[in-house]
């Protein structure tokens, strides 16, 4: 397999990965527009399994599963970066220098606890209502474009940071792969999904303002803040497609 698939599926996910040697700065960096295609495989293993609990007739408990194994699949890796978002956005106190301390503060205050339970409210609610109509589309929708807004992050943010995974990707990401990569999946949801459109305006939506946030308060973004990006894009596409059934 494509190397960079392979450094992609290793960070976005918790699937086991061996590489043969350490990854270069570049290869880090051309991972960045294999990210969709990992977000593609993320919501089939989803789908799969709620394919499996078809049978049962709870579907509260169906999304509980589901959900659970989400988290341990991606390793709840974009939850750590909304939790210290979090934290940051109300402790820095509209400080830039102070948010950004936060941020790399490894314990986790109230507020990024808050911000957890209220994300997770919101998708196992969701899924609830997805599951009862089998809107699983809706659900590999989420996955995929919370991933493109990723790319489309880096694509067009400045990483504060200077050094990182994040700065690799900021810096030797293939630009027009990624921009491919964005064009296809959104034309892809627009043109095959039932209502994409209103799912591509939400995600859209969402990400113009968290990217105007983290502009105003730190200049660019971080490694936490495209974290808490890919969990708000997830949210949105969810609500949007439970709202249209």
């Amino acid at each position: 397999m494509h190397k960079p698939v392979l450094i992609a599926l290793q960070f976005l996910t918790r699937i086991p990965v061996a590489l043969k040697d350490q990854p270069t700065e570049q290869e880090i960096g051309c991972s960045l527009a294999y990210y969709p295609l990992i977000g593609v495989l993320i919501g089939m293993i989803l789908i799969s399994l709620g394919w499996l609990l078809g049978g049962f007739s709870m579907p509260w408990i169906s999304a509980a599963i589901l959900l659970t194994v989400w988290v341990l699949l991606t390793g709840g890796l974009h939850l750590d970066g909304l939790s210290d978002s979090a934290d940051a956005w109300v402790g820095g106190m509209g400080d830039h220098d102070k948010t950004l301390a936060i941020m790399k503060d490894p314990n986790c205050g109230p507020m990024g606890v808050i911000a957890i339970v209220l994300v997770m409210l919101l998708k196992i609610t969701a899924l609830h209502v997805l599951i009862q109509v089998d809107g699983w589309v809706t659900l590999l929708a989420s996955i995929i474009l919370a991933r493109t807004m990723l790319v489309l992050l880096f694509l067009t943010t400045r990483y504060v940071r200077n050094i990182g995974l994040g700065a690799c990707l900021s810096a030797y990401h293939p630009r027009r792969k990624c921009i491919a990569a964005v064009i296809v999946v959104l034309l892809c949801t627009i043109g095959f999904i039932q209502n994409g459109y209103v799912l591509v305006l939400a995600v859209l939506a969402m990400f113009l303002l968290l990217r105007y946030m983290m502009l105003e308060r730190i200049g660019g973004t971080t490694g936490d803040t495209a974290g808490a990006l890919v969990e708000f894009s997830e949210v949105i596409v969810l609500l949007a497609g439970a709202f249209l059934q």
